[in-house]
Order: C-alpha cells, then structure tokens, then sequence
C-alpha cells in the first residue's frame, strides 16, 4: 500500500484511535467519504482523486489549503449540490428526502432585497419537497433573530436596512431556521471587518457549543480555523486530496483566552507548517 491509499489509511486510524477512557466509544460519522474523484466534463484533470475524510457527528471540522484546491467544492459535494465520479461518499442519516438536515451558509448573504428579515427565514421552508408543510411563526423568527445576535426588531427590515455583518447574520439564522443537524460555512466572514469577524466567530462557536450541530467551515484564516475548531484539515495537490489533519487541543467552550493561549500557538504553527509544504500541482510550494 502506497502514496495516497496509504495516507487514507493513516488517516482513518488516526481520526478513529479510541482515547484511554473511551476505548469501548465509536464516534458516529456524519460523512465518510472514500477514495473520492471528482472530474467535470471535458476537464483535463480531476478536482479530486483518492480523497478521503470521515467528518464525526457532532464535531466542528475546518477545511484549509491553498487558493484553488477545492475547498468550497468539497463543501457543496456534501451538501449534495455536486455528485463524485469516482469513489464512495456516504451521507449517514441523510437521504434526499432530509436535504433539510443541513443549512448552508454562502461567503454572501444571498437574501432577497425584497423580502423582510423575517420572511427571508422564512424562504428555507417554501421550497423542496415539503414545501409548506411547515411556517415560522413570528415568535420562532424573533427567537432565530436573537439567537445570531441581531433583535425582534430587526424582524421587518429589509436586507438594504441592515449592515453587511448584520446582513451575515441573517443568512446564519435563515440556515438554522429548518432546525438542521448539519452546518456548512463557505467563509462566511471573508468580507466583514477584523473585529466583527471575531465576534462572529465566537457567536458560531457558542451556537454549535448550544446545538451540537455538525459544523463544517471552509476558510483560507488559519486563526479562525484553529479558534473554531476540533480538526482543521489540510486539502492540497493537483489533484486535491486530504494531505494532513490535527485535533485541536483547545476546550470545548472558546473564549477570547484561548486565542492568546499557548496551546492556541501551538496548533496553529502545526496547520500552518503543513500548508507551508502542501503541494500544488505535485510540486511543493516555494517560499521565499
């Protein structure tokens, strides 16, 4: 066994490794996804190839790696929206009739500038399959509103009434308003400023804390990966595949000390180290 498949099998026995005082625990996977490929029509090289990940129930997964390597297209593979060519991925309790067990959240807001704030939450349940089948009442958007840290106020504003973080928000509580059990993030705070972007951060990490959501991020700041949390993931190559994965050692409730922490340190020269030598195009990258 060599290369890539050799990889792939280091990988699951490291993710799996049962802990000393949980030996007889199996965690539960969410997504597993086996010697993946990916290729479009008329391409001539595949986005993946022997790419393998297990994403944990109940974990929040980060997904780095360079400019291009498919991170955001790994992420819509899971989400269904993209089909492999090649391999096995397994979306275990999901079928495609329960797509609404996963919110999704878009590097832009993606609201209606027509609609309200509240009938932009609203907007999850008017379509697919059940659509209709069930209404947020004005309570349950007021309380969705609150939750991301925005008021009950801000229910009848329209999009072009909110700021660009409040506007982040909304697309955050219109992913939670079909009660998923999977979150996936596709930077969703690459166009807000430092400050509010660290704020967001806590405010998506306390929420995943609260509803033990299955939380996927694809982002290109390694802070951010590390502070949110429990494995950060290395994509990298041409094709991409999965080329290193760390648990991060903070606790689970993130405060604004683990990011001044040793160990925050620490797990973040581990990641960015292995970007340093990701490959790209089966060469390493060259820095100067």
């Amino acid at each position: 066994m060599t290369g890539p498949l050799l990889f792939c099998s280091r990988y699951f026995a490291r993710i799996f490794m049962p802990s000393p005082s949980s030996a007889s625990e199996k965690p539960s996977p969410a997504f597993a996804l086996r010697n993946i490929e990916l290729r479009f029509k008329g391409a001539e090289r595949a986005v993946f190839q022997n790419l393998c990940l297990d994403v944990v129930q109940g974990e929040f997964l980060s997904i780095v790696g360079p400019s291009g390597c498919g991170k955001s297209t790994l992420l819509k593979m899971l989400a269904g929206l993209l089909m492999p060519t090649g391999g096995e991925l397994n979306r275990h309790s999901i079928s495609a009739e329960s797509s609404r067990r996963i919110g999704f959240v878009f590097q832009h807001p993606t609201l209606l500038p027509w609609r309200t704030a509240a009938d932009n939450l609203k907007l999850p349940l008017e379509l697919g399959p059940d659509a209709g089948s069930r209404q947020l009442s004005r309570t349950e958007c007021e309380d969705l509103l609150l939750q991301v840290g925005l008021t009950a106020a801000d229910a009848d504003k329209r999009p072009s009434e909110l700021s660009g973080g409040m506007q982040m928000r909304l697309s955050l509580a219109r992913a939670l308003a079909t009660g998923p059990d999977i979150l996936l993030l596709d930077e969703p705070f690459a166009a807000v400023d430092d400050l509010l972007r660290l704020r967001l951060q806590e405010d998506v990490r306390r929420l995943y804390e609260q509803k033990n959501l299955t939380t996927i991020l694809v982002t290109h700041n390694l802070h951010e990966a590390v502070f949110m949390s429990d494995r950060v993931v290395v994509l990298g190559g041409s094709p991409s595949r999965v080329v290193d994965a760390f648990t991060v050692s903070g606790p689970r409730e993130r405060t604004a000390e683990f990011r001044q922490s040793s160990a925050f340190f620490d797990d973040l020269r581990l990641v960015t180290a292995a970007l340093f030598r990701t490959p790209v195009s089966g060469k390493e990258v060259e820095h100067a």
